[in-house]
Parts: C-alpha cells; structure tokens; sequence
C-alpha cells in the first residue's frame, strides 16, 4: 500500500511541475502524450484508492460540473485602485511627488505591465491555496476558489520551502488572445452574444456556476504584489521574485528603474512592444519598490501613493485594403469583408475586417487600394473606422456591392427593414447547406462528436449531405470511402449520430436553423407548443402568444414550416428516431405560472444550483434577467446576497423572495 502512495505523490510531484513549465515557463519537458498518460495512471490510481484523495490534487484541474454560486468574504487588506493617466508628463509628476514627500531620500521604482483582466486576491497557508477571492467593491468580493482552481498556471501547492506560512498574493486573472479568439469564435457560430475583450470574457468565465467549463475557457493568471505579516524582503521586487520561486506567473517585464528619464524610456519601449504580446494590456503600473517608503507615502481615500498607472492609447493602425471578399452565411446574409495588408494590432496578426454589409462600405466610402484605419482595442473582430482620403489613388473605384450570389450566382434581393443582402436559394446554395449541417451538428445543438466545418464540406462534396436529414442515412462503409477517413473517425462520427437521438427537443428545434431563433426562443416554443407537429401546425398568433417570440420570429417560424422540403426534412428525422417532443419529465413540470416576469437571481441557494432555478424560471414561462430595473418582477435571492443588488431592489421597491417562497409559487 505504502508503493501506491508513493507513487501517487511522485505522479502528484511530477504533474504539478510539467504544469508549472508549459503554463508558466512556457518551456514544456515532456510530450503532451506523455503527460496525458501519467494524468490518466493517476486518474485510475486515485479512483482506486480514494482513501489517498487530496483536494490539491492535479486531476482537480477540471473542476466538478456543479458549484452552488459565490460567498462574499471581505478582504483582510482592502483592494484599492490606482491614479491613472494617459500622459507621461504626469507619471514624470508622479515621481517627482514621491521625491519631494520622502525628503530626498533615495528610491526605486518598479515598472510593470498592467494587464487587462479581472483582478484576484489569493491566499496561501502553509504553501497550499486556501481562497481565491475577486476584487469585488474593494472591501469584499466572491469567493471563487473552486474556479480559479481550474487555472493550470496558478500553483495548489507552492515550490520550495522559504515562503512564509500564511500570505496574500494579488495578480489578475486574464485570458490570451489566442483563447480569447476561439471562445468568441464558438459564441459567434452558435449565435451567442460575443465577449467584446478579453477583459469581458475573462471576468464572465470566472463567474460561471461551472468550473468545469470555466477550466475548458483557457484562463491564464500574472502576479504583481505580495502582502503579508512575514514576507521574505522588504523590498516589493524581490518579493515577487520569491514568489515566481514559489510557482506564481511574474512577468519578465517588471524592470527596477531609477530615475525619471528611465520611467520614459519603459513607456516608450512597451507603448509598442506591448503589441507583441500574448495577452491583453492596457497600460503600465510604477511603485516605489521599498515597503518601508511605501508606508511613509501612505494613501488616500481610494488609492495609494506610492503607485500609479499609465493607460495606453486606444489601438489604431492604417493599412492597405487588398481586396473585399462577399461571404454567404447558413442564413443567406451575404457578408463584405476586408482583406487587407497584415498588421499587427492588441497581439494579433489582422488580415482580415468584416465591412457588415452594404451601408457601412457606402457610408465610409471605401475606393479600391485605399487605406483604411482599423481598430481593436480589445475587440474580437477588428473594425474598419475610416480611410486616409488624401492617400488614394486618383483613379480607384468605388467598392460595389455585390449584385449576384458569390457562391451559386442567384441574383440577391434585400431584406425589407434591414441592411443586409441575402442569397434566397436557401436549398441550392454550398455554403447555406454546409452552414446548416455544421450548425445542426454542434455541440450546443446535436453535439454530433466529429463533424465539423470541413467535414460538412467534405459530405457535401462527396455527394453524401445535402441536408441535415442526410446525416441519418451516413453508415459507416459510406464513411470511409471518403478521403481521410479511417475506421476510428468512422466509428466516432457513427457514434455521435446514435447518442444525437437523445438530445432534448428544445435543442432539435434550436439545431433546425430556423432563421432568428436562437437557443432561449428555441427553448420558449418547445416548451409552449410541446411537440413538433404543435410547432409546425402553429400560427402567427399563436407563435406571438409566446413570451420573447415577436412578429418577425413568428413570421419566420411559419416560413420555415410552410416550404415542402423542411417538412420532409422533419419526417425523416423523426423515423431517424431524432427526439420530437418535450420529455415527459420535463413537460409534466411545465407551466406559465411565471409568464410575464423577470426575475434576477442572487446568492447561494441550499435547494438548487443557480442554473437549475434559471431552468425552473424557464420552465414555467419566466424570464431570466442579469440585472435589476422597474421591470424586474421580483428577485430570487439565497444566502449573501449582494449589499449592491440589496440597495437597489430597495431603492426600485423591487420585492424579494426566498427559496421556499419561490419553490412553493410554481409547485403544482
């Protein structure tokens, strides 16, 4: 028994430091092959044997799929902001005030990046992670521990021996651009709402009720002050470096600086070196690096002395325009985008810039070859703002707009209302067809495991689907006398069609792509109408009747219904055995008792998780609602609801109940 223990906390050991060197160091030992392989003996070493469990563990990484919201804890030392400028000038002030306050004594002054995320406040007892808590108001924030777990770059267990037996250690939780790209790429195909920065998406991820899926978003965490009764220095640069000793993320760019002329020479350099980097920033940060003359400088009401930042300026950088391309989305909208000359802007490589559709292109006038200004600034999709005019060519053309349908050549019409351009050969066009079936396959949708956009490209081509239903005929001969396909990628799509019959009827309905109904409205009508056949048999009116479904869904819900195809569609996945109604579970508990209200939700809940009670709303005809106003019908609150939510119910009249008040309203 003492060998499995042993080798446990060896997999244990040697885990946690392959994590420290690829997340933090950047600068992996081993395979991802081989680090896999261990995680998996250690898996079913701990499986096996839970008397050895331990919550710091690296196969906690993932985190559990079910956390019961967030408890505010207040802050041992309060989480202040910064002073902050956008002039050099006033940095330069900055120093020149610290100099005349210490009496002519000498200082230093550290430099270092100031990055845009969402700030974390951790606490450490005898070297293992105790509490991860968000900056909040400043005096209290949530407790969000079991995430920030998830965080593979911020150590469990610390390195060495030498840190000091309980400590504070602030830094700010980020997410890269790379990561960043991604997720809002997953939230744009699935017609979520995008996260417009990293900053955005990194503070919504932290917050999510499920660590599992906070830990699948790619957090990352840089550390930039240490607090404590026994800190190992007095200095606040050695302090940190100590602690990347100990396993914490410390930027490389943290730089002593001594005198006024080297405080500008940072800025200038990072003002551009910044661009280069894998993470967001939005400026830099200076502190007297004595802990002594820190006290001395003491602080205000709201921010310390002996600290400020410096923003940067709001990205911007001119390029030439290549040429415009006319993309065709699943719905037909035909999009312009940009192609232009790489730049480099917030750390990414730009080459490309959607013109949305033909107004904004009239409405910049935008000529062949010119070149134009582009912004991110934090924005996932970079934005074209305009065009140096004094730069064109005498003889560009105007750029047009396309006419005819780039793919399939069907001449376009515009929608009534609207600026967009649309293809209406809905049941001919490539793109169309494969928008459809990759959007039908997802995993917010089917979750069909092994379909994605050049798969659905690959079956069109191959003359296997050409509509979502197709997808019920494929067999696994069909499959693999593709190019590329071997028997496990086979197997595997085989697999996710057979489990995609299970999938509940509100998601069939969201996968059906039915122009502008999205996940929530899908969800609505499913509920309301039950089953299919209700559905496709359902008038405007009784669409309308439905709570968040307007005239234009409901139009379009009819449309969709009433053209053949569709219909055979339907009939073909239901003898698929596709799921065509609401289960009897879910149906039996359905009502409109809430139909009409809006509710918020805060706090911690014994009953139920806070997505379950967000299901329950749903369920019975309510409408989940992130923020307090007249409108809100009343809040759903548990244990530690926030003083600010508090404030403002009362200060609105906003009436607020309690979990047993709330499940005995909808109880039938």
């Amino acid at each position: 028994m003492n060998e499995i223990k042993n080798r446990i906390e060896q997999l244990r050991t040697e885990l946690d430091m392959h994590n420290h060197n690829y997340y933090v160091l950047d600068s992996p030992t081993i395979s991802d092959r081989d680090f896999d392989m261990m995680m998996k003996e250690l898996e079913e070493l701990e499986r096996s044997h839970p008397e050895f469990d331990d919550p710091y563990s690296p196969t906690r990484r993932v985190g559990s799929d079910l956390s019961k919201g967030f408890v505010q804890v207040r802050h041992e030392y309060p989480m202040l902001s910064l002073g902050n400028t956008y002039s050099i000038s006033e940095v330069d002030d900055f120093v020149k005030r610290c100099r005349d306050a210490l009496m002519g004594e000498s200082f230093t002054i550290v430099g270092e990046m100031k990055f845009d995320g969402t700030s974390i406040s951790l606490t450490y007892e005898n070297g293992r992670l105790v509490r991860a808590v968000t900056r909040g108001d400043g005096e209290k924030g949530d407790d969000v521990t079991e995430n920030v777990m998830t965080i593979k770059s911020i150590p469990l267990r610390l390195q060495g021996n030498d840190w000091p037996e309980r400590f504070e250690i602030r830094g700010e939780i980020v997410l890269p651009w790379q990561a960043f790209d991604k997720l809002n790429a997953e939230r744009e195909f699935n017609e979520e709402p995008l996260f417009a920065n990293p900053r955005n998406a990194a503070s919504g991820t932290l917050k999510l009720q499920n660590p599992a899926e906070v830990g699948r978003r790619g957090l990352d965490a840089y550390f930039y002050y240490l607090l404590g009764e026994d800190l190992p220095h007095d200095t606040h640069f050695d302090n940190m470096m100590a602690a990347r000793k100990w396993g914490f993320k410390v930027s490389a760019v943290m730089t002593r600086l001594k005198s006024i002329a080297d405080v500008d020479a940072f800025i200038n350099h990072w003002d551009t070196a910044r661009k280069e980097l894998p993470v967001a920033t939005d400026g830099l940060v200076f502190k007297i690096d004595s802990l002594r003359q820190q006290l001395n400088l003491g602080y205000t009401a709201k921010s310390p002395r002996w600290a400020m930042a410096y923003k940067f300026q709001a990205e911007r950088a001119l390029t030439q325009l290549k040429f415009v391309s006319f993309e065709v989305g699943r719905t037909g909208v035909i999009t312009p985008v940009a192609n232009l000359e790489p730049v480099l802007l917030s750390g990414t490589i730009v080459k490309r810039a959607s013109l949305h559709n033909a107004d904004i292109i009239r409405n910049l006038d935008i000529h062949e070859g010119d070149m134009l200004y582009v912004e991110k600034g934090g924005e996932i999709i970079p934005k074209i703002t305009g065009v140096d005019g004094a730069a064109r060519k005498a003889d560009a053309k105007a750029v047009a707009f396309v006419t005819e349908c780039p793919a399939c050549g069907t001449e376009l019409v515009r929608v009534e209302g609207e600026a967009s351009w649309v293809c209406p050969n809905k049941y001919g066009c490539q793109p169309q067809i494969t928008g459809r079936v990759e959007h039908f396959v997802s995993r917010r949708m089917m979750d069909i495991d092994g379909i994605g956009a050049e798969t659905s490209e690959t079956l069109f081509a191959g003359g296997l689907v050409s509509n979502i239903a197709d997808i019920y005929d494929l067999t696994r001969e069909k499959l693999m006398r593709l190019d590329r396909f071997g028997e496990k990628s086979a197997d595997r799509i085989m697999q996710g069609i057979e489990r995609s019959k299970t999938v509940p009827f509100e998601r069939v309905v969201y996968a059906l792509s039915i122009p502008y109904v999205g996940e929530t409205v899908a969800k609505k009508v499913a509920f309301s109408l039950k089953n299919i056949d209700a559905l496709m048999s359902a008038s405007v009116d009784d669409l309308t009747a439905i709570d968040d479904v307007g005239t234009r869904i409901a139009e379009s819900i009819v449309e969709y219904f009433a053209a053949p195809v569709n219909r055979e569609i339907i009939e073909r996945l239901r003898r698929a055995g596709v799921c065509m109604e609401v289960a009897e579970q879910s149906a039996a508990g359905a009502s409109d008792k809430l139909n009409g209200k809006s509710i918020v939700i805060s706090g911690v809940f014994n009953h139920h998780s806070r997505d379950e009670y967000k299901a329950l709303i749903e369920l019975h005809g309510g409408k989940n609602s992130g923020s307090i106003s007249k409108k809100t019908s009343f809040i759903l609150a548990g244990e530690n609801m926030g003083p600010a939510k508090l404030e403002k119910a009362s200060k609105l009249g906003v009436p607020i109940i309690g979990e047993d008040e709330f499940l005995k309203m909808i109880e039938n």
